[in-house]
């Protein structure tokens, strides 16, 4: 529902104390004159700089460029028959003053004699304890892809300034959660640079954006599945729910997966390449990056950040290691603070509509609660356990091209290595320049070191997880417990 038809409801409703959240007042201001003009309703609009003005006129009333006289006017400007609008803008600046508050208190209930509506115009909502029980809140929402393609048309009036349907989509796309100026400011650069309107000048721009915001960061790389070896279940599992076309219903949209692995088998490294291979922005969320020191400040950075990933639509949403993430869930020492931030997050990840398709990585799934891995909260939960033969062979020839590393040389024994060991092992050739034998005598791997947390995680795995590597449900070989427990047996191996 748009902005005019919402706030005409509760107009007529006679709901006489109107929050609109909105980072676009000229836009915001445009519909309620509309409004206003269709109707025959009268309009009356404040701010701290040209002060009152009624009707639109541009000659302002410098008396009533205080605050609080312009809470007071508003009662002379209401008529018993036809409703006044009055819309203060950035008004919360003013609500900490408990002459302000209360004056707005008595003049909101009088509206509903004089049928005057106070309508407080602010990129926030922030309203005081005494006052909230009076104001409904309404959110003034991005532009939807149909008002992006409105705009761009509007940009590109030239033959040839608009691609073809295909790149126009993408486009379109990139767009998701600009601001309406911010649509016109990237066409138009892009159209300054370009000659034509194109996605790049569009994705600087929303870089900006998270830049600015601090919340999250925009991961835009050139690696696909091709840089990945092994994991083909999971590859298959993703680029299948997430295929661009041919979606037997567009209506149900894919959730994400939870990986659980042991440290460097390539969760982070198969999140950045997941939004390339299918063509989606991958959107970091460094959930420490949340924090605030004011009261409810984390909680309220917490839901902007899930907002701008709505917005964002479609993207991948990466959260890196989320046991450590939400490490306080249980309210020790921060009065519960990672309490409500992962209910915030639980409840997004339950409920949200957009096509945001979630990766949560994890060494440590004890350290979760069980409800984070529950059933429509994720698609799956893979494990991703140690690289098999098959699987080292491929890591070994992705690794020996990436640093031009000679074939005919002997490899080392990679007897429980990661993939993540193999590059370092092939870092270190290179850097030392030393054959690979001899580099891999500087690599100790973390099954040796953590190979206790690693039993541990393979037992928890086996029968609860999907296998990353083959289809069907993670099983934990006969092998591996055997390996285990002669290690157990045999202090002095270790």
């Amino acid at each position: 529902m748009s902005l005019k038809n919402e706030l005409a409801e509760y107009i007529r409703a006679c709901f006489t104390a109107i929050w609109i959240e909105s980072h676009e007042h000229q836009d915001a201001l445009s519909e309620i004159s509309q409004l206003c003009r269709e109707q025959q309703w009268q309009f009356a609009s404040w701010d701290i700089e040209v002060g009152l003005q009624v009707g639109g006129s541009s000659n302002s009333e410098s008396s009533v460029a205080d605050p609080l006289t312009a809470i007071r006017a508003s009662s002379a400007l209401g008529n018993a028959d036809t409703p006044t609008i009055l819309v203060l803008q950035n008004f919360h600046r003013f609500l900490a003053s408990a002459e302000i508050v209360q004056a707005m208190c008595r003049q909101i209930v009088a509206g509903k004699q004089t049928r005057t509506i106070i309508v407080i115009l602010a990129p926030i909502v922030q309203i005081p304890l005494e006052l909230e029980k009076l104001f409904v809140v309404v959110e003034h929402a991005l532009p939807n892809r149909e008002q992006l393609e409105e705009i761009a048309r509007g940009i590109a009036t030239e033959p040839g300034e608009l691609p073809d349907d295909h790149e126009f989509g993408r486009v379109l796309d990139a767009s998701a959660g600009l601001t309406r100026m911010g649509a016109e400011g990237a066409f138009a650069l892009s159209l300054i640079r370009e000659q034509r309107v194109t996605s790049k000048a569009v994705w600087e721009l929303k870089i900006q954006t998270l830049k600015k915001s601090g919340l999250l960061s925009l991961h835009r790389g050139t690696q696909d599945f091709d840089s990945i070896g092994g994991v083909a279940s999971l590859k298959a599992f993703t680029r299948r729910a997430l295929r661009p076309h041919g979606r037997p219903n567009p209506h149900f949209r894919p959730r994400g997966v939870l990986l659980l692995s042991p440290p460097g088998c390539g969760k982070s490294a198969f999140c950045r390449a997941l939004g390339k291979e299918v063509g989606r922005p991958v959107l970091v969320l460094d959930v420490g990056g949340l924090m605030g020191s004011l009261v409810g400040q984390s909680e309220e950075r917490t839901r902007q950040a899930l907002k701008i990933m709505d917005a964002m639509a479609p993207c991948v949403a990466m959260i890196d290691e989320v046991e450590k993430t939400f490490a306080g869930v249980n309210g020790n020492g921060d009065s519960g603070v990672a309490s409500r931030m992962f209910g915030t997050f639980l409840s997004w990840l339950n409920d949200h509509e957009s096509d945001v398709f979630v990766v949560c990585t994890a060494n440590d799934i004890t350290r979760l609660p069980p409800e984070f891995g529950r059933s429509e909260r994720f698609d799956g939960v893979f494990f991703l356990d140690l690289p098999d033969r098959e699987e080292k062979d491929a890591i070994w020839n992705i690794y020996l091209d990436y640093f031009e590393i000679d074939r005919d040389q002997s490899l080392p024994d990679d007897a429980n290595w990661s993939g993540a060991e193999i590059k370092s092992c092939c870092r270190l050739s290179t850097l030392l320049d030393v054959p690979l034998v001899q580099a891999a005598e500087n690599v100790v791997p973390i099954a040796v070191t953590a190979a206790e947390s690693i039993d541990t995680l393979r037992t928890w795995a086996s029968g609860r997880c999907l296998s990353a590597s083959r289809p069907g449900i993670y099983q934990r070989s006969q092998k591996q417990s055997n390996s285990r427990r002669r290690v157990s047996r045999d202090p002095s191996a270790n």
